[in-house]
């Protein structure tokens, strides 16, 4: 059933990044991974060092055994030690800039420098112009990474290109997802029965785009009266310390303003994962307006095309590449009009929704969590054994140079 070989004679595997209940994208990954790696391989002990906010100190699960101050460089000494300590057999390294402190976050550095195991970096953003800064903080931390995962192709190509990244180095794994049923439950539970339903969920960003759909809605609403655009999520913790509740108030506001807030749902929370799934399930189009075409992975995209969902999406690098094929739709950044045009599209024709919606759901089942967690072990081995044959190579290169030249 499963193509990916056994993790071999790896025992426990350590992953550094952030955790729930922290509310970020990589705190709800980091823990899916480490369940899905623990369900995949029981024997394997998997547990997670995380990093705090400033002036945070969370109620952490046990899996987690570590905690990190994240402006704190002596903290990530000390986590170094502890990890030590913990004898791990490889470090899984969730790395986005601005989870770790210092300059583009070289405090991370320090600690990876320090443990004595192979480091296997999964990459969540990597940037096509980065700074001098971020540049020689990645560059750093992909010389001492023995593999890389990347969640698309082009994450990879990018790193060639900006980093010389041989793609020996590199593997490619899918971000993961959970399971939703393909056929809509009754949506009368969520109080949108006889509804169209569509949806954007994560964390409320000014990146996000959301106020394009909300200008959208005059003309879906004019072609299928009763649709419905629910918008379910918080806004990102760092954005509410900078800016407050200014975004949603602005799209709120629109909303009113054109006369579609009855038709706008704006749910403040963190979502659960029974609660996203419940509004997954229920959606008949996905959007994911977002205005950075850079963006090289989005977890809200990865979940919509695994719940075989029909999606529409601006074309930032990870849409581009997921949605082609017939598996979405994308339309131009800040274009309403477009988006409009998409949606009645796909609403007018059932048997085009339909078609995206399977080829999605294929797609999707390389994206499941299990699938996932063994493209992680199966990168854990080669790490594993790289390092084996790196030190080897080194002993014999180092003895070669102790030899005489001439035997007495």
């Amino acid at each position: 059933m499963n193509r990916f070989a056994d993790p071999g004679n790896i025992r426990r595997v350590a992953i550094l990044g952030t955790h729930v209940p922290r509310q970020c994208g990589i705190a709800t990954f980091t823990a899916d991974l480490r369940t899905a790696i623990a369900e995949r391989c029981p024997r394997l002990d998997c547990f997670v060092a995380a990093v705090d906010d400033p002036g945070q100190a969370y109620a952490y699960p046990e899996c987690v055994r570590l905690a990190i101050q994240q402006e704190d460089p002596s903290s990530y000494r000390r986590a170094a030690e502890a990890l030590g300590g913990r004898d791990p057999d490889v470090l899984n390294v969730q790395h986005e800039f601005g989870i770790f402190g210092g300059s583009a976050g070289a405090y991370l550095l320090d600690l990876v420098r320090a443990v004595r195991v192979p480091v296997v970096t999964t990459l969540h953003t990597i940037l096509a112009q980065p700074d001098v800064h971020q540049w020689a903080v990645m560059d750093e931390l992909l010389r001492l990474s023995e593999r890389v995962v990347v969640m698309s192709a082009h994450g990879a190509d990018l790193l060639r290109r900006v980093h010389g990244t041989p793609q020996r180095k590199i593997d490619l794994v899918h971000h993961g997802i959970h399971p939703v049923p393909f056929h809509s439950p009754a949506k009368g539970g969520l109080g949108l029965d006889g509804r169209r339903v569509l949806l954007t969920f994560g964390l409320l960003a000014p990146d996000k785009g959301i106020e394009y759909v909300i200008e959208a809605m005059p003309a879906i609403l004019q072609a299928f009266p009763g649709t419905m655009y629910v918008v379910l999520g918080a806004s990102h913790p760092h954005v509410r310390a900078r800016l407050g509740e200014s975004y949603r108030a602005m799209l709120e506001d629109r909303a009113r303003r054109l006369g579609v807030a009855p038709s706008v749902r704006f749910l403040n929370r963190y979502a659960s994962l029974q609660e996203l799934s419940e509004y997954l399930a229920a959606a008949d189009i996905y959007l994911t307006p977002y205005l950075k075409t850079e963006q090289i992975t989005s977890g809200t995209l990865a979940y919509a095309l695994g719940a075989g969902k029909a999606v529409i999406s601006t074309p930032y690098h990870y849409a581009t590449e997921l949605l082609a094929d017939g598996r979405g739709i994308l339309v131009p950044v800040r274009d309403a009009g477009a988006i409009a045009r998409s949606v009645t599209g796909l609403l007018g024709d059932d048997t085009r929704w339909l078609a995206m919606r399977r080829k999605a759901a294929e797609f999707g089942r390389t994206m499941a969590w299990p699938v996932v967690a063994s493209g992680y072990l199966e990168s854990f081995s080669r790490a594993c054994r790289d390092r084996a044959a790196r030190q080897a190579a080194q002993a014999r290169s180092w003895t070669a140079v102790q030899l005489p030249l001439e035997l007495p």
